[in-house]
C-alpha cells in the first residue's frame, strides 16, 4: 500500500437549498472565506465561453503543513448548482477535488467535498498522517461553509 495515496471525504447537511449553497461555494472569489488555508484565488484562465465553467483555472495560494502553496486548478465538471470537479494542472502534488450539492431527504443540502491524489515525495514522511489532517480541514471547510451562507 502506498501511504503517500489520499482519498478522503466529507459531508454536512446545511439547512439552505442547494441553490443558495452552490451558488456561493462553486464562486471561486468566495474561497479564501470557507476554504482551510486558502490565502488567495483568482481565475488565471477562463472557460472556452469566458468566465467560470469547464476548462476555466483557478489559481489558488495556500498555507499548509507551514509551507506556502500555489496550485492551479482545472474545472473538470460544472453542473450547478449539483457538481463542480476540478483537477490539480500545477502544484506540489496532483489532486482531484470534487464538490456536491444535493437535496437533502429533511430539507436543505448535502454538502460533500472528496479530495484523491498523491502526497507526492515531498511530503511522504507525514504521508500516514495526511489523510487525517485532509479530512479535519474538509470538516471545518463545511462548518464555514455553512457559516457563510446560513
Amino acid at each position: 500500500m502506498d501511504n503517500r495515496r489520499v482519498d478522503v471525504s466529507a459531508r454536512r447537511v446545511i439547512d439552505q437549498p442547494p441553490e443558495v449553497v452552490a451558488r456561493y461555494a462553486m464562486d471561486w472569489r468566495h474561497d479564501h472565506e470557507w476554504t482551510q488555508g486558502i490565502k488567495r484565488a483568482e481565475l488565471s484562465a477562463p472557460a472556452p465561453g469566458g468566465g467560470f465553467g469547464v476548462g476555466a483555472e483557478v489559481t489558488r495560494t495556500a498555507h499548509f503543513l507551514g509551507k506556502r502553496i500555489d496550485y492551479v486548478l482545472r474545472v473538470l465538471a460544472h453542473e450547478p448548482p449539483t457538481l463542480l470537479v476540478m483537477k490539480s494542472v500545477a502544484g506540489p502534488f496532483p489532486m482531484h477535488v470534487t464538490y456536491r450539492f444535493d437535496a437533502a431527504p429533511a430539507g436543505g443540502t448535502t454538502a460533500s467535498i472528496r479530495v484523491r491524489g498523491d502526497a507526492g515525495r515531498h511530503y511522504r514522511l507525514v504521508g500516514p498522517l495526511m489523510a487525517l489532517f485532509v479530512r479535519a480541514n474538509l470538516r471545518k471547510d463545511l462548518r464555514d461553509l455553512a457559516r457563510h451562507v446560513g
